[in-house]
C-alpha cells in the first residue's frame, strides 16, 4: 500500500480571512484533521465531511505520531497549528519523526508575530528577533541570555507565550533585562487576540508595559531605539529618506 500525504498546515492567526489559499485547498484535499482542540475550533466550519482527530495542550510528539500511522495507512492527512507551522509549530517534530518515504508538504501561514505587528502599524520593519519565554522546553537561563543579547544588539524583539496561570514573573524579568540596555520610553506594541475574535490593541513604553494585560493569548513586540509613534500607529523606520 503506498502511504498516504502529510500536509503540515500553518492556518494562521485564527480568523478565516487570513488563512492562505493553499492551506485551504490543502484542508479540502485531506482525509482526515489532526490537530489541538483549540485550533481545529477555528477551522470546524472548513472541515465539516472531514474525519477530525483533535487533542490536549503538551501531546504534540503523540499527535505527529499519529498523523504518520494515518499516512501509513493511505490516507491523505493534514496536521495543523495556528499561525505559521514552522515558527513554534508542528512541522519541526513531525519532519524529525518522519522517516524518508513519508511525502511531507509543509504550508505556511500569517504567523502571530506577522499578525500582530499588522494590527500595530509597521513595528517590524528593521531587523528583529523573536523569544518565546515558555521555559518548558528552553532552560530559562538560556532565554533570559537570548533577551539580553537581543536588547543588547538593538533589536526590534517579538515576545511570544509572555505570560500564563503558572509563569507569572518571566515577563517582568524580560522587561527588567530589556531596561538594563534600552530606554524607558521604547514604544512597546501588545496585541491580544490578533486577527480573530476578541482583538485588542495597545500602545505604551517598556517602562509601563506590565501594567498592561498579558496572557498567552498576547505577542508582545518591544521596539528599537528608533521606533515611534506615527498617527496613532508603531512604526519602526527601515532608514529611508522621507
Amino acid at each position: 500500500m503506498n502511504k498516504g500525504k502529510v500536509f503540515v498546515i500553518g492556518i494562521g492567526p485564527g480568523g478565516l480571512d487570513y488563512m492562505a489559499p493553499a492551506a485551504r485547498a490543502a484542508l479540502e484535499l485531506s482525509d482526515v484533521v489532526v490537530g489541538y482542540k483549540t485550533y481545529i475550533d477555528l477551522v470546524e466550519s472548513l472541515i465539516t465531511e472531514k474525519e477530525v482527530v483533535s487533542s490536549g495542550m503538551r501531546k504534540e510528539v503523540d499527535r505527529c505520531n499519529h498523523v504518520l500511522e494515518i499516512a501509513d495507512q493511505g490516507k491523505s492527512v493534514s496536521l495543523i497549528s495556528s499561525g505559521d507551522a514552522g515558527i513554534y509549530g508542528m512541522a519541526g517534530i513531525l519532519l524529525e519523526l518522519a522517516g524518508e518515504d513519508v511525502d511531507v508538504e509543509v504550508i505556511p501561514g500569517i504567523s502571530a508575530a506577522n499578525a500582530a505587528a499588522a494590527c500595530l502599524g509597521a513595528p517590524l520593519m528593521h531587523d528583529w528577533a523573536t523569544i518565546s519565554l515558555s521555559d518548558l522546553l528552553t532552560d530559562w537561563d538560556l532565554i533570559r541570555k537570548r533577551l539580553d543579547c537581543a536588547a543588547q544588539g538593538d533589536f526590534v524583539t517579538a515576545l511570544y507565550n509572555p505570560k500564563s496561570k503558572g509563569r507569572q514573573t518571566q515577563i517582568v524579568e524580560a522587561q527588567e533585562i530589556m531596561l538594563q540596555h534600552k530606554s524607558p520610553d521604547t514604544v512597546v506594541g501588545i496585541v491580544r487576540n490578533a486577527m480573530r475574535e476578541g482583538q485588542e490593541v495597545e500602545v505604551t513604553s517598556l517602562k509601563d508595559m506590565c501594567k498592561c494585560e498579558i496572557n498567552m493569548f498576547t505577542v508582545v513586540i518591544i521596539g528599537n531605539s528608533k521606533t515611534m509613534i506615527k498617527n496613532g500607529k508603531m512604526v519602526t523606520p527601515r532608514g529611508y529618506r522621507v
